[in-house]
């Protein structure tokens, strides 16, 4: 079944039900292509859906170089005749099947001494033993049953035994089992794993000779160069297509590193974990997710770039986990009315909505309403590249960070803190729910109009009605015209407005006054900062 409009694992799927009745199934069969068949059939009458081969993201520090025991590139390429024949000889042995169990939970059993209730009979009746007998047996433990799931992944360290795959492949599982090109079954470790990029990293020990392709440089390839994918699509080992980059840098919202390769190499359910390459033989992405309207390959998938994995694949080789760089900050697109607002020259970079106390950010004096254009000499030209570039630096390294601030451009020193133990000390918990506020109070006092909002002070009454923080000061919001555009923005009763242009308000006349003052100097709109039950985040609101 397909759920719309989400993201699934597609390393569980047909397959995965072959597997669950005893037999392997790392060659193509009658069982384990019925079953596949069986299951797209199913999926047709779903409709339309997005279909995960899994999430991703991006990595911290340093930089992974070829590991032990990798082969040269491959210099082979597409031949002169046009096959892929030669290339995908020498990459197949590299490629592997990954199959995972998981134990099932066991159902619960009653009560000691108590027995379903058993129908009545006449006294000395034989059925009355037979019953008896049945529900005893019932009582006994069950064996538990396996769920079992079936992927792909490639070795890239054939002396140390390390394989890529990705994490939910081998997610929750008790048992993982490696089965190279001929059949041979190894039991995996897991090193380690990275659910943000949705990256593992398994080790096995075998004197079976190994072979192992290198990473390549994702960043570059071209949309429009040519790939191969291999993996094990429906339980379907060692199948070799071929197709072009789509398109590069993509966001599925799968996660806050998104930047995704897109292919039309055929990829499918069980190609999770698989490898991309590149004409010369080396691993430029990692099969992740496809889109489908029906289950099956329609030319749109997904890869992890290489650049990426590496980086996280070598944290998980030194220290078993991620190490990402943290900044303490939380972050919001530049829209352009926005920059505007700031007089910032384009709508690039990522604005600051709100600051970690004693994060990196905050020691180093890094504020609320400061846009960030470049962090450590990297362009910021999106939001989304902040969270990326922070990921990737070295933890305690002192990095130049440009920012935009009240009309010009400044550079603060910031140290690198680490994001793990961020948050193992609970300083990235999530915000408060976003509740919406109750309305059987009304304010006190009458309310001051503009942009379409009605706004008041805070009294005591509505701090409580709205749940306003004691500490909290500005101007509330308590009414929003529904053809308003501070409506079309967001903004509803409850919502605290803290600046206007960059400075303070402390009640409703400070917000008119400066929203007069942004028309006469004839700005397109005006910047809020609004606070939402403690979740901070700027509007800019158009004056037309």
């Amino acid at each position: 079944m397909i759920r719309m409009p989400k993201f699934e694992p597609a390393g569980r799927g047909a397959a995965a039900e072959v597997a669950t009745l005893g037999r392997p199934c790392r060659k193509a069969g009658v069982r384990p292509l019925f079953a596949a068949l069986l299951w797209g059939m199913t999926s047709v009458a779903v409709g339309s859906a997005l279909t995960l081969a899994a999430p991703v993201q991006a990595q911290a520090a340093s930089q992974a170089a070829v590991p032990s025991g990798a082969p040269a590139p491959v210099a082979a390429g597409r031949a002169a005749n046009g096959s892929f024949a030669d290339l995908a000889e020498k990459l197949l042995p590299a490629v592997v099947n990954i199959s995972s169990s998981q134990n099932a939970p066991q159902q619960q059993q009653r009560p000691q001494g108590q027995r379903p209730e058993i129908p009545q009979f006449p006294p000395g009746s034989p059925f009355e033993d037979f019953f008896r007998d049945f529900f005893d047996r019932q009582q006994q433990d069950q064996p538990q049953r396996k769920a079992t799931s079936l992927g792909s992944g490639f070795i890239i360290d054939a002396k140390n035994g390390y394989v890529v795959t990705n994490n939910h492949v081998v997610q929750d599982a008790d048992e993982i089992t490696v089965i190279l090109q001929d059949d041979t079954n190894i039991k995996a470790e897991l090193v380690g794993k990275d659910s943000k990029t949705d990256l593992a990293l398994l080790k096995i020990k075998t004197s079976h000779p190994l072979v192992a392709v290198p990473f390549g440089d994702s960043d570059a390839m071209r949309v429009g160069d040519w790939v191969l994918a291999i993996g094990n699509p429906f339980g379907l080992g060692g199948s070799v297509t071929a197709g072009i980059i789509s398109a590069r840098q993509r966001n599925i919202d799968a996660g806050p590193y998104d930047d995704f390769l897109q292919t039309d190499a055929s990829i499918n359910r069980g190609n999770s974990g698989g490898p991309m390459f590149n004409l010369n033989g080396e691993v430029i992405g990692i099969n992740t997710a496809i889109f489908s309207p029906s289950g099956g390959s329609v030319g749109i998938g997904f890869a992890i770039p290489s650049n990426m994995a590496k980086q996280v694949v070598a944290q998980l080789k030194d220290y078993g986990k991620t190490r990402r760089g943290w900044l303490g900050v939380r972050i919001q697109a530049v829209t352009p009315e926005i920059a505007e607002s700031l007089g910032l020259p384009g709508h690039k970079g990522a604005l600051v909505a709100s600051v970690t106390t004693d994060g990196p950010a905050a020691k180093a004096g890094i504020q609320a309403g400061d846009v960030v254009t470049k962090f450590d000499g990297k362009e910021i030209d999106e939001m989304r590249r902040l969270p990326r570039v922070v990921a990737e630096s070295p933890i305690e390294k002192a990095v130049p960070v440009e920012v935009w601030r009240k009309g010009k451009a400044q550079t603060i020193q910031v140290k690198v803190g680490e994001l793990e133990a961020a948050e193992e000390q609970g300083l990235l918990a999530a915000g408060p729910e976003d509740k919406q506020p109750p309305k059987d109070k009304a304010p006190a006092q009458k309310p001051t109009e503009t942009l379409g909002m009605k706004l008041t002070t805070i009294t005591p009454e509505l701090r409580q009605q709205y749940e306003i923080k004691p500490e909290m000061k500005g101007v509330i919001v308590t009414e929003v015209a529904g053809n308003s555009t501070a409506a079309e923005k967001g903004l509803r009763a409850g919502d605290v407005i803290l600046e206007v242009g960059q400075e303070e308000v402390r009640k409703p006349e400070d917000v008119t006054a400066k929203v007069q003052k942004a028309k006469e100097q004839s700005k397109k709109s005006v910047l809020l900062l609004v606070d939402r039950k403690g979740d901070l985040r700027f509007v800019a609101i158009p004056l037309s």
